[in-house]
């Protein structure tokens, strides 16, 4: 934990870099095409509440609860410096109770930001920082309260059950860092765990270990270089995962006038390291591993002779600035979904392609997370578009057996990141649905697709029709009642 006089003086150093960013931002040109900004990528300009949703098949009744994903929507879009990452948060969400769509509802996430550019009035609670409260990228529902979340610079944001932004809030003054976008709850304990940055902190990252209840029991400063950007942790029975991977904070692309300051930086040395659940930082196992980048795994646990396994998404690069110096959102050679052993004692990691497809946002069934498991989901990536979005299918893994099973959703739709519910809370693994938005861009229109997650090629169980374009986003997950 930074003593005050830390904290104050680094939120002055940030304060004169962010005046200077401006400027320099201001200076280039406003009437750039962006790739984020417009399209299918088009921030909506209204919230709306649409009740009694239009429904193709049947609900299964085992459904009962919210959907919600959340993604950046710019109040007042300017594509000076912007990047796709850090647009005004606004969740997207359908609540499903006895076989009908009850409501979608989308809103924004009241920051201070959002207010001071004339959008609605902030939502009360702590901030870090008093100008950086964006969050936009998750939302969970952990100890009974729903959370939209970001990494880097914001407390978690509690949303009431229709979405709206309840406050800020630091955990009952137990959380004293940025959070993570992305934790991971263990469902053997109910424990959240996550590893943490903040963007003006360069030299060391958080383990934060949250208790069923909702408050921090465990903080672990992790010593590092050159403020690596941690999008995603894992863990397994004795370990959690830290990914120290060469993305790292650049000042120079700040102080150009980027509003998102991280960029592939080759003298960064790519590592993983084990850090067992109870250890100090003295006991991270750093392995060396092969410089890449990862935004997203799908599950890791111990093999019997030891090792830890981890399959995750892995990139060539990542956000390795073009002629023109800018970088508008992902941008990096996908290598699909790999397996990696990590050998503890010989501090190795041995890579294995599990699938060389281009894709993204690998999902297990959560009841088995951390845990040896065998079957996964992914959304393909349209490698061919600027941004990786558009014509994409989903995938099915059987890890077992090899088999991958593809489903299409045809010219024009657009899917997103697909996540799966279970039959029962005592179903066999992978006995269930998948649920996810799909974009049909002609349209200009968004369904909510509910498949049967054993044979996702088979005709759609349901489909939720929503009459309005649900911008891609980012994380989403079913919030059961």
């Amino acid at each position: 934990m930074a003593s005050i006089v830390e904290t104050t003086i680094r939120n002055v150093v940030t304060k004169g870099v962010e005046t200077v960013a401006t400027i320099n931002r201001k200076r280039q040109p406003k009437d750039r095409k962006h790739t984020f900004l417009g399209g299918i990528h088009t921030p909506v300009t209204e919230e709306r509440t649409i009740t009694d949703l239009a429904v193709t098949g049947l609900i299964p009744p085992e459904l009962s609860g919210r959907y919600v994903r959340i993604g950046p929507n710019p109040f007042k879009p300017d594509p000076r410096g912007h990047h796709w990452f850090v647009g005004d948060g606004m969740v997207h969400g359908v609540c499903i109770r006895n076989g009908k769509a009850e409501w979608y509802r989308n809103r924004y996430i009241r920051s201070r930001k959002l207010e001071a550019a004339g959008g609605p009035s902030a939502a009360p609670g702590p901030r870090l920082a008093p100008d950086f409260d964006t969050v936009n990228t998750n939302v969970i529902q952990h100890g009974g309260k729903t959370y939209a979340l970001v990494e880097a610079g914001s407390f978690p944001v509690e949303l009431s059950h229709e979405l709206e932004s309840v406050a800020y809030t630091d955990l009952e003054g137990t959380l004293r860092v940025p959070f993570t976008a992305h934790p991971h709850e263990d469902p053997r304990t109910g424990e959240l765990h996550a590893i943490t940055y903040a963007g003006m902190v360069h030299d060391k990252v958080w383990y934060i270990r949250v208790s069923p209840e909702g408050n921090v029991t465990r903080e672990v400063a992790i010593s590092v270089e050159h403020g690596p950007s941690i999008h995603e942790c894992s863990i397994t029975a004795n370990y959690v995962l830290v990914f120290d991977l060469p993305v790292t904070f650049s000042m120079s692309a700040v102080m150009g006038g980027a509003s998102f300051p991280y960029r592939w930086n080759p003298d960064h040395k790519a590592r993983v390291g084990l850090l067992p659940r109870d250890g100090g930082a003295e006991d991270v196992i750093w392995c060396e591993v092969d410089p890449l980048y990862v935004f997203h795994v799908s599950n890791s646990y111990e093999a019997d002779d030891g090792s830890v396994v981890v399959d995750l998404c892995a990139y060539e690069t990542m956000f390795e600035a073009g002629k023109s110096g800018s970088v508008d959102g992902p941008a990096g050679k996908p290598l699909g979904l790999e397996r990696w052993t990590i050998d503890p004692m010989a501090r190795t990691v041995s890579r294995r392609t599990i699938d060389a497809a281009p894709q993204e946002f690998p999902r297990p069934d959560e009841r088995f997370f951390g845990q040896p498991y065998r079957y996964a989901w992914s959304m393909g990536l349209a490698t061919e578009a600027e941004d990786f979005i558009g014509d994409a299918p989903i995938f099915a893994f059987d890890l077992e057996t090899g088999e991958r099973t593809v489903r299409d959703f045809g010219p024009g739709k657009v899917p997103g990141e697909f996540v799966f519910m279970p039959r029962s809370a005592d179903a066999p693994e992978g006995q269930g649905w998948l649920m996810g938005y799909v974009i049909d861009a002609a349209a200009q229109t968004t369904d909510l697709v509910i498949l049967d997650a054993q044979n996702i090629a088979a005709e759609a169980v349901a489909t939720v029709h929503i009459p309005c374009r649900i911008p891609p986003g980012f994380h989403g997950n079913w919030l059961a009642d």
